[in-house]
């Protein structure tokens, strides 16, 4: 990077900030902080549990964004000052390549806030529960359906967060018929929100003699794990609860007893179960807040529907809304059609590089959460 880009590039970013600056509103956010650190100060507010910890919650992400701010306007400074060094004479030459390194640092970072203010909805900041379910076409998106679950995985795992195969059932040949995900991270939800739909997939297929090309899809559908004081109602009428022992893919043992939980909402057809702990009791309240999280995603969707027959604008949610195509033959290209973002490497993606995608479709959405919350595939 020569000594222009780089200033060009400082100039660039510091001018993203100043109208970042504005749209966090920083100010507000201090002063916010120390309302909180008041509130923290009062002798009984340990005695709430659940009311502490919401306000640590909300001051921990305040001084997050504060501290992200922050940290990007010193890099630029610094970089300004291997800039004046690099111009001297006899300056180091090392210093004009260490600007140029904190530039491509500090745009990433840039970038990471960009994105953070575009997660504006109710439940972005949440954490979320993904479903992951083969199409048809028997072996072939059974194992499409084992690859995406690899990819969120890798995902997950590169953000940060932590993950929790609840259930899982395997495949008759290879790969998986369906898999339940629980996330816990920052703004979980937010980000993954945008691979709810149905993903596509050509390729060669490995599982014909005849090397000939197969179109595969599998659906992903995705909701924010809702707070308790949301009110759901679920009767126990309602509810036809079977009991089974976890076996095999589904969790991380093999259980002896009937531990692994399936709940089946008889109105609307709602299915979860939970295997991954060797408590029943532990998989019921698992499998009870999963059913939650879809009963309040289905309430969201019905109002997002009709919100949009009012305006003739209905999109299609449904199993045969395709959102992303992954063409591995006759060439490589990955394309999201909601936003039109195209990417090459698809091995970069398949590994869990999908930070530009739900970039794009954040910035396509304006930052909205289209009708407050979940989706669905």
């Amino acid at each position: 990077m020569t000594r222009e880009e780089i200033r060009s590039s400082i100039s660039d970013l510091r001018q993203r900030l100043v109208e970042l600056g504005g749209i966090f509103d920083l100010a507000q956010k201090k002063a916010r902080i120390e309302e909180l650190d008041a509130i923290s100060q009062d002798p009984e507010f340990w005695n709430d549990a659940e009311r502490a910890q919401t306000t640590m919650k909300e001051r921990g992400e305040l001084v997050d964004v504060i501290e992200r701010y922050e940290t990007q306007l010193e890099s630029l400074d610094e970089a300004e000052l291997y800039l004046e060094l690099a111009a001297e004479a006899d300056g180091d030459p090392q210093a004009l390549a260490d600007a140029g390194q904190l530039i491509t640092e500090t745009k990433s970072a840039v970038q990471s806030l960009e994105t953070r203010r575009m997660l504006s909805g109710e439940h972005d900041d949440h954490n979320a529960f993904v479903s992951i379910n083969a199409g048809a076409g028997g072996t072939e998106s059974q194992d499409w359906a084992s690859i995406l679950l690899r990819m969120y995985l890798r995902y997950v795992e590169q953000k940060g967060w932590q993950v929790e195969v609840t259930d899982q059932q395997a495949g008759d040949e290879a790969g998986i018929k369906s898999a339940d995900l629980h996330v816990t991270g920052d703004f979980a939800f937010g980000h993954l929100k945008a691979e709810a739909g149905v993903h596509r997939l050509v390729r060669i297929s490995p599982f014909d003699s005849a090397k000939r090309r197969h179109t595969s899809f599998a659906a992903v559908s995705v909701a924010p794990e809702i707070d308790d004081d949301i009110e759901i109602e679920i009767k126990d009428s309602d509810l036809r609860i079977d009991t089974y022992r976890a076996s095999g893919a589904g969790g991380q043992h093999v259980n002896r007893t009937d531990s692994a939980v399936r709940f089946t909402h008889i109105p609307t057809g709602i299915v979860v179960a939970c295997q991954n702990e060797r408590s029943q009791h532990k998989n019921r309240a698992t499998a009870m807040k999963m059913l939650r999280a879809k009963l309040y995603e289905r309430e969201m969707q019905e109002r997002r529907d009709k919100a949009a027959d009012e305006h003739a604008e209905q999109k299609d949610v449904a199993f045969g809304s395709q959102i992303r195509s992954y063409v591995l033959h006759p060439y490589k290209q990955i394309k999201d059609v909601r936003t039109g973002y195209t990417e090459g490497n698809v091995d970069k993606v398949l590994d869990g590089g999908l930070d530009p995608f739900v970039e794009a479709y954040l910035l396509k959405a304006g930052g909205q959460s289209e009708g407050d919350e979940a989706a669905e595939a």
